[in-house]
Parts: structure tokens; C-alpha cells; sequence
């Protein structure tokens, strides 16, 4: 079995204490920083968040297991952001307001930081005016990123960008969206300007907006 398999196994299991020691033998082993946290790390918290959605698993595991990702994520995160990135721009990026969820944000956050983006990190629990005042705070900022995953807070995007048309912001900045509840077809109804299912892709549609190749 690879270090990469190993970790995976045992972020999955909630091991915590061997999550850091999986990551440096996955280093050791050679393995590329970027796959560590999307085969090592991230995969398997998908895997436990389909189980926790069929009822296989309940919070408390899917808690510790979460843990130990983060912890695995920091020993990782000086790799990913080493080597001389250029600057490609600023990027807000939020959970929105009544959601207190951060993972997946939090990794969209590391991966545009470790591709070169200046990212603006408002944190969870963002009110709509909020997000209207950071991008009237931040005149560079051309993207705004939004996450949601509860069903009860997706329309907290539509508020925001709602917001954004009312402060005669909306033009300045293009929206992107995702999360567990919502979709194209979600992002096409509140008029969002791209959507993505995870935190790699999200990068690439964070260039696509900005006209980066």
C-alpha cells in the first residue's frame, strides 16, 4: 500500500495522532504536496461525508476525522505555497451568513494562495452587506467566492448578490458558488457567474473569470 493509500485509510479512520507522521512518510515518499491533500486529505472526507449523508456515520466521526485533515493540511500547506508564484489577482472569498461550515472553503482558500492569488479570507457566518463593504474595501478584488452547505443558507448567495446590484457593485467583481446544496442549475437561477464541485476546479474557474490562461 502507498503512504498516499496509508494516509487516506487513516484520516478515514479518525486517527488523528497518526495523521502528521502519515503526511511526512507521504513526503518521504515523494509524493507531490497537491496529492497529498486532495488523495491523502480530501478524498477521504468526501467518502465520509457520502456516509454521513446515507446515515452509515454520524458527527462525532465525521468531527475527528475532520481534525485530523486540518492537521494534516497545515503539515502540508508550507509545500504548497513554497517556490516563487506570481500574483494573480485578489479573490473574496466567505462561507456565508447562518452557516458555520469552513473546510471546504478553507481549502479553496489554500489552493488559490498556493496558485498565486491574494485571497481576502472573511471567514463563515458573512452577512450579505458585509461582503458588500470587503469589496468596496478591496477596489483590486475581481471575484468574489461564496460556499454554502446547508439548504437553509443557499439563498444567502442570492441576498449577496442582491446586495452587491443594490451598492452598484455587481459589475465590478464576478460571483462564483459552491458547496454541497447547490449546482449550475443554482448558480444560472441567482445569477452567480460560475459554479464549481470542488476546491481544484474552483482554482481553474477562478482563472477562467479572471481571464487567465
Amino acid at each position: 500500500m502507498s503512504k498516499l493509500s496509508e494516509l487516506a485509510a487513516i484520516v478515514e479512520a479518525g486517527k488523528v495522532a497518526e495523521v502528521v507522521p502519515a503526511v511526512e512518510a507521504a513526503i518521504e515518499e515523494g509524493n507531490a504536496p497537491l496529492d497529498i491533500l486532495n488523495i491523502g486529505l480530501v478524498e477521504p472526507i468526501n467518502v465520509l461525508g457520502e456516509k454521513f449523508r446515507l446515515g452509515q456515520i454520524y458527527v462525532p466521526e465525521l468531527l475527528i476525522a475532520s481534525k485530523g485533515m486540518k492537521m494534516g493540511v497545515e503539515k502540508v500547506k508550507p509545500l504548497l505555497m513554497s517556490g516563487d508564484v506570481k500574483n494573480l489577482g485578489k479573490v473574496i472569498f466567505c462561507t456565508v451568513a447562518g452557516d458555520m461550515h469552513d473546510i471546504g472553503k478553507n481549502l479553496v482558500v489554500l489552493l488559490l494562495e498556493s496558485a498565486g492569488f491574494e485571497v481576502v479570507d472573511l471567514g463563515m457566518d458573512i452577512e450579505p452587506d458585509e461582503i458588500v463593504e470587503a469589496v468596496e474595501e478591496n477596489e483590486d478584488a475581481t471575484v468574489v467566492g461564496m460556499s454554502a452547505m446547508l439548504t437553509t443558507t443557499m439563498y444567502a448567495m442570492k441576498e449577496t448578490i442582491e446586495a452587491l446590484e443594490e451598492a452598484g457593485l455587481r459589475d465590478r467583481v464576478k460571483i462564483m458558488i459552491g458547496g454541497a446544496p447547490v449546482n449550475q442549475a443554482f448558480a444560472d437561477q441567482i445569477g452567480a457567474d460560475g459554479y464549481s464541485t470542488n476546491a481544484p476546479l474552483a482554482v481553474e474557474l477562478a482563472k477562467k473569470l479572471m481571464n487567465i490562461a
